[in-house]
């Protein structure tokens, strides 16, 4: 890999499509489609750039760490790690909100100590009890998160929502909305000064694709 190419670190999943696109509006081209692959990494024919396919959890220690200059990320990762990274642009796609849920009964009592709530998202549902001063109890899960409730598991849980049907096909209705996400381009911050006029071209090309509001 030539010492100038640029490293991105982008998360695999449903933000995949859209940041390629956005990585191809900018000229980059690869012979290897990563999201058909089982290899995570490729460089683009030009050899500019550098891309890795990570879970979307791990972008942002890839992107602090420094093995990667920028990553493409959702806002819901960020805010849950608390990650140091620069943030530099909100791209528009795949919005979610990260939301509290669960039966209809529960709904008038759910604001009460010692909550059992269901998420892979312990910090933020943290934060948010506490701004509440209520005790809550996170318990961690990592999939199926609406059977919790149903099954005894937890009271109610907290987990990303995009239409909300998954969450009325089992029975559950929204509380409240802890917070939107959407994807972010987000730099390290070393690289913000060693690579500045490459993540700035990258940063405007993106901006320039973004759509209008």
């Amino acid at each position: 890999m030539p010492s100038n190419t640029l490293t991105i670190a982008c998360a695999k999943g449903y933000l995949w499509h859209q940041a390629m696109a956005y990585l191809h509006g900018l000229g980059f081209h690869f012979d290897n489609d990563l999201n058909e692959s089982r290899q995570l990494s490729t460089i683009d024919t030009s050899g500019r750039i550098q891309l890795f396919k990570v879970r979307p959890w791990d972008v942002p220690v890839y992107v602090e760490e420094g093995a990667a200059d920028i990553g493409i990320v959702g806002k819901d990762v960020l805010l849950e790690q608390s990650s140091d990274v620069m943030e530099l642009l909100d791209l528009k796609f795949g919005g979610c909100r990260l939301v509290l849920a669960g039966p209809p009964e529960t709904k008038h009592a759910y604001l009460e100590h010692n909550i059992r709530v269901a998420t892979k998202y312990q910090a933020s549902t943290l934060r948010y009890f506490q701004h509440k001063s209520i005790r809550c109890i996170p318990i961690k899960l990592y999939g199926a998160m609406e059977l919790a409730p149903v099954t005894g598991v937890a009271d109610i849980i907290c987990d990303l929502s995009a239409s909300g049907q998954t969450l009325k096909d089992n029975g559950l209705i929204e509380y409240d909305t802890v917070f939107e996400s959407t994807a972010r381009l987000v730099a390290n911050r070393a690289s913000m000064m060693t690579r500045y006029e490459d993540i700035l071209a990258i940063y405007t090309g993106i901006r320039e694709q973004l759509p209008a509001e």
